[in-house]
């Protein structure tokens, strides 16, 4: 099956093409010529995800998906949200986990002894599927973990070097290796859903 997915983040479209795995065809806008993106206007993440797989499919009319995807961090009422790409800077996740983390240190102090802070975080992943019916369908995943005191590990992207997933409590998303990441990752959460609902 042929379909669409509204991004333009390269590690993103890797990403679903890894996890949909070969019984998916999964295109970027580009490869059908469709340049732009939907303006992040919706104050959710499914408002969002909506926005984005719409906007695809207005210039389509074929099978598409969109995601819309962020930290939460309970300590910091749920921020950054809807604002994680853009939390500090637009796309700079370098400033975007300096910000993280100085937030993170005025509540809970600077370094101690524990290499995490205490409190939960999660990335939460909402993907919205359009079929040529016009109908969405979205699908929900999320990450249970913990935010790191320090980067660490070069792997994936944007705060990945600073989340400590819940099921591997020693290393950051960074550190795992990407078939493990996409097993656990809210994104590969969401992404299963979608094909198992599709494979009904």
């Amino acid at each position: 099956m042929k379909l669409y997915f509204a991004t333009g983040n390269p590690g993103k479209l890797r990403e679903a093409r890894e996890i949909l795995g070969p019984s998916y065809e999964v295109l970027s806008p580009l490869d059908a010529g469709v340049e732009g993106e939907a303006e992040e206007t919706g104050s959710t993440f499914i408002e969002n995800s909506l926005l984005k797989a719409k906007f695809l499919f207005d210039r389509l009319g074929e099978g598409c998906f969109a995601d819309d995807s962020g930290l939460e961090v309970d300590a910091l009422g749920g921020a950054p949200g809807i604002y994680s790409a853009r939390y500090a800077s637009d796309h700079n996740f370098a400033d975007n986990i300096d910000r993280l983390l100085s937030e993170l240190e005025k509540i809970y102090g600077p370094s101690s002894d524990e290499d995490v802070f205490p409190g939960a975080a999660r990335f939460r992943c909402v993907t919205t599927l359009i079929l040529p019916d016009g109908v969405p369908h979205y699908f929900e995943g999320t990450v249970e973990g913990r935010i790191a005191r320090r980067r660490h590990g070069d792997g994936g992207f944007g705060y990945d070097p600073v989340f400590v997933p819940d099921a591997f409590p020693d290393r950051t998303i960074a550190e795992l290796p990407e078939d493990v990441k996409n097993g656990i990752s809210h994104r590969g959460v969401a992404l299963r859903k979608m094909a198992e609902w599709l494979a009904v």
